[in-house]
Order: structure tokens, then sequence, then C-alpha cells
């Protein structure tokens, strides 16, 4: 994570009713707004910080993409006077150009100005008849003509699958400074980290290894699990789903539809990771508990 991830901020800690001014650390949050062609896109609320990586694995569960080839660059915006944007310090309608950082145009290979435009007016239908991102938009139904079900063979030790909670934490930097940052893990099948990525979202820290992952080429990802610091939703599932992910575990409850989701396309769905206890809700077959 950068230094940018986190940042002092002034508390004052009550304890046993004393009160004590100090200084403490906090997760960032800020605005990225993600650019098509020089027009925009989405603006996601994320811990700044890979967001190259956060705008690809956005635009692959979003359906703009399909695989590496399909980018052409992920470039900060740079332009000078490019509108009014929102900053921590300025608040709405400040100065975009002291927060260029929060802005990245995405270039896509091969992409026609028509295809371009006909992707920006799909978002401007979902932004006007959606008021939760992809809720209404991604039906279980929709998907299938976008993604294929999972269909890998193996399986993997449940007490793999308990030591997850633990591997993950010990590699959340943020977290230890902030106690304010979910986090995403891929591993292995046997339980080795392969991946971390923290945010304030966990969909964002999804993004983000999807994201490094596609950008090195390196989808689908059949032979790992993707583990969350919270709940499991439709999206986290549905981003599982375009990265090729067969297994899905999280430290609490999953959504009545990420378990219809993970159903209908073939994702194990694993919950309430804790201590050596979990439930599994879709897909059982790929855990050996023996």
């Amino acid at each position: 994570m950068t230094p940018e991830a986190q940042r002092r901020v002034d508390v004052v800690r009550v304890r046993g009713g004393a009160r004590e001014a100090g200084r403490d650390q906090a997760a960032t949050e800020e605005p990225l707004e993600i650019r098509l062609h020089g027009q925009s896109f989405a603006v996601i609320m994320r811990t700044p910080g890979a967001d190259r990586e956060l705008a690809a694995g956005f635009l692959l569960a979003e359906g703009v993409i399909r695989g590496a080839d399909d980018l052409g660059t992920i470039a900060y915006c740079a332009d000078r006077g490019s509108g009014r944007a929102w900053t921590p310090t300025g608040g709405e309608g400040a100065d975009a150009d002291a927060r260029a950082e929060n802005v990245v145009n995405v270039t896509l290979a091969n992409g026609s100005a028509a295809a371009i435009d006909r992707l920006m007016a799909d978002r401007r239908q979902v932004t006007a008849s959606s008021s939760c991102g992809v809720c209404g938009r991604r039906t279980i139904a929709s998907l299938a003509a976008h993604a294929a079900p999972i269909g890998a063979s193996w399986t993997v030790a449940a007490s793999a699958i308990t030591s997850l909670p633990a591997r993950l934490r010990e590699r959340q930097e943020v977290f230890d400074g902030t106690g304010g940052l979910h986090a995403a893990g891929l591993f292995a099948r046997g339980g080795t980290l392969v991946d971390v990525a923290e945010d304030v979202g966990r969909h964002n820290a999804v993004d983000k290894i999807v994201g490094r992952r596609l950008m090195r080429d390196e989808l689908p990802l059949a032979d790992d699990l993707l583990f969350v610091s919270g709940r499991t939703s439709f999206e986290i599932v549905q981003k599982a789903i375009y990265a090729g992910v067969p297994i899905v575990a999280a430290v609490s409850a999953p959504s009545t539809l990420a378990i219809e989701l993970a159903e209908a396309f073939g994702v194990t769905l694993v919950g309430f990771v804790r201590g050596h206890a979990f439930n599994i809700y879709a897909h059982p077959e790929r855990v050996a508990t023996v």
C-alpha cells in the first residue's frame, strides 16, 4: 500500500470516564474517477494505492473488458482545467488539478468510437435506473451471457480454510495502523497466501487483486481461492466468477443472492470462517473434511 493509504488524525480517547487528546491513524478514503477514452465512466470510493489494478478489475467485473488483450493504457489524468472534482480539502467543486491522482483514464485496445459510445450510453441508463451499482443490472440470468460456470474439480482441506483468517491478518499492514480497512487475499490450494489487497471497500480490495492478475495476463485464477475479511455479497461472487476463482470464503455471512449466484455458476461458497468452524453454502464437494 502507498503512504497515502493512511493519515494521522486528531482523536479524543475516552477510558473509564477520563478524556485524553491524542493522535491516531485513519484509513484514507478518496474518490477515484475512472474515465474511458476521456469520458467519465464511474466514480469509486477507495483507499489510494493500486489504482490501475482497481480500474482494471472493476472494468472486468462490469463486462467492459474480457481480458488483458482488451486493455490499452491506464494512466493518471494530468490535464489542466479538467473540470469540477471532489477533494478532501476543497469539497465539491474544488479545482481538479490538485487531485489529478484521483482520476485515471483507460483506453481500450481496438476500441471503436461507436463501441465506447454504446458503453457510455448503457452506463447512463444504469445510473438513472439503479441506486446501488450492479443491483438490478447484473441478474444471474444475464451473467450467463458473459461468464461460464466454474468447472474446477480440485479440493481443499478444511484445515487450510480455517487457517485463512490468520494468514490474511498477518499481511494487513494498513489495518494494523488504522483498524479501518477490509482485505482480500488470494490463496493457493494449500492455503499459501499469493496476493493481498486492502481497501475501505471489500469490493475494491477484490478488484485490486483481480486487476493485478489481469494486467499480468494471469486469468483465469482456476487454481486459487479468494478470502475476504467481511461478508460476501452478490458482487464479490460475481467478480470471482469473471476471474475464474472456484472457491470464495469469508469471515462473515453471504447474502442470499450471493448463495444463489455461487450455486448457479459452480462456485464453492464458504462463510463464517472463525476458529475451527465454517459453513459451506454452495458446492461443498470441493472441501475435504476428512
